[in-house]
């Protein structure tokens, strides 16, 4: 890894980079709301508690990975970019720093063992995110945010069982569970969890053509696509600033929205909170309901606080109890990419709002289903994470590993072409 000392990075570059905050119309919110009064729980990596963008936006949190250090110990800056993405305040940076989209919460740390530090099976995963859910849940947090996954291609019944057992108990309290379905959608669209289990509700990633991007996977687990590409949030780097996608971005971006649409609305449940978000997403431009590809649509806060409609009984799941089961992610034919022409369900909305097919994007260099990172300013270094649970045989898939600078290049470079999709969407699901 790279540690170059890079150029401090340009006071205008950051804000005018967050193309997400523009194109989701953040500032027209925060009029509203910037989702004050939510606790969001953030389960990842750790955490560079004293950054300036998050200062002040952390509550006491807890390490359960078993490595020395503590929560504010981090072996990378994933999470740190999570909460970025989430509640930054752009205070860093003269001022200038990095905005989250719900710079109004507060965020609960939860550190778990991602494999960047010592060994990693899926029982100590699963086992790390179900403690730190239910501490969240104890900690009174209305969203977790879990930008993380994992893939086994073999089926441990017992310890899914179990993780199920703390996501029910969650949800029967109200709280809402949001989690990344992964960035292997060209190397197999293998199915991973926590993403793909009932009760989770499982993001995509799109781009800002809100075109859903080669890498997110497909399938029934996919809830709602959210900006996921060209991401600007805070990181450890030297700059302190990092670029990257992936569909923990877009977790990340659900997870705020919900907080802005339940800091409006503090009575309502997580039910109608989620129903508020599905009916106001961004629909496919064929008009269905919901598919493979954009799950129930581009998620929309917005919409959903200026225009949220009935958000139905408090007691009842939008979603199917079948949306994703722990047998279909367990089995062989779950690896298969997942056909974005399978029959849609019944729409949600009348909305129909166009959300364009993958566009060719590059895969990242020597990663399986990573994001790449690149610090502002600073050099390209493709990362992958890669582990093989000795008696489990698990692949680990990390979302997006932050890395050092190896060597110069101009600041946040324009996409290549290739980044944009061959034929534009028919609309924008955030003109509206």
């Amino acid at each position: 890894m790279g540690t170059a000392t890079t150029p401090a990075v340009a006071e205008d570059t950051i804000r005018q980079q967050q193309w997400h905050l523009e194109a989701m119309h953040a500032s027209e919110m925060w009029k509203v709301t910037k989702g004050q009064g939510v606790t969001v729980a953030v389960i990842d990596s750790g955490f560079k508690l004293d950054h300036p963008d998050l200062e002040g936006q952390f509550l006491p949190g807890k390490d359960f990975s078993g490595s020395p250090g503590g929560v504010g110990t981090f072996a990378d800056g994933h999470g740190t970019g999570m909460s970025s993405l989430i509640a930054g305040t752009g205070k860093g940076n003269a001022g200038t720093g990095a905005l989250g989209l719900a710079p109004g919460v507060k965020i609960l740390p939860l550190k778990i063992n991602t494999g960047k530090v010592e060994s990693l099976v899926s029982t100590d995963f699963l086992d790390q995110i179900g403690q730190a859910v239910n501490y969240a849940v104890d900690q009174d947090a209305k969203v977790i945010n879990i930008s993380q996954g994992i893939g086994a291609v073999t089926a441990f019944p017992a310890d899914v069982a179990k993780f199920n057992g703390v996501i029910a108990a969650a949800r029967g309290k109200g709280v809402l569970i949001f989690a990344a379905v992964g960035n292997e959608a060209e190397k197999g669209n293998p199915v991973e969890y926590p993403g793909a289990l009932p009760g989770v509700v499982g993001v995509g990633a799109s781009d800002r053509n809100a075109t859903v991007t080669a890498e997110s996977e497909r399938g029934p687990q996919v809830v709602f696509v959210a900006p996921g590409m060209d991401m600007i949030a805070a990181c450890t780097s030297s700059t302190g600033y990092c670029k990257s996608h992936g569909t923990s971005d877009s977790t990340a971006m659900v997870s705020a929205s919900a907080a802005l649409v339940w800091s409006l609305h503090p009575d309502w449940t997580g039910n109608q909170i989620l129903r508020v978000l599905i009916n106001t997403a961004g629909k496919a431009n064929d008009g269905s309901g919901r598919n493979d590809l954009i799950g129930y649509g581009a998620v929309r806060p917005r919409i959903a606080l200026t225009d949220p409609g009935d958000p139905g009984p408090a007691n009842v799941s939008p979603l199917p109890a079948d949306v994703a089961t722990p047998s279909a992610a367990l089995s062989p034919a779950a690896s298969a990419p997942a056909s974005v022409s399978a029959a849609p369900t019944p729409a949600e909305s009348p909305t129909d709002v166009a959300v364009a097919p993958p566009s060719a994007q590059p895969k990242a260099d020597g990663a399986s289903g990573s994001s790449i990172t690149l610090p502002i300013v600073a050099g390209v270094v493709a990362g992958l994470v890669l582990l093989a649970g000795a008696v489990f045989a698990v692949v680990w898939r990390r979302r997006k590993p932050v890395v050092q600078p190896a060597v110069h290049v101009p600041p946040l470079p324009p996409p290549p072409p290739s980044y944009q999709p061959p034929v534009p969407p028919e609309e924008n699901p955030y003109a509206r």
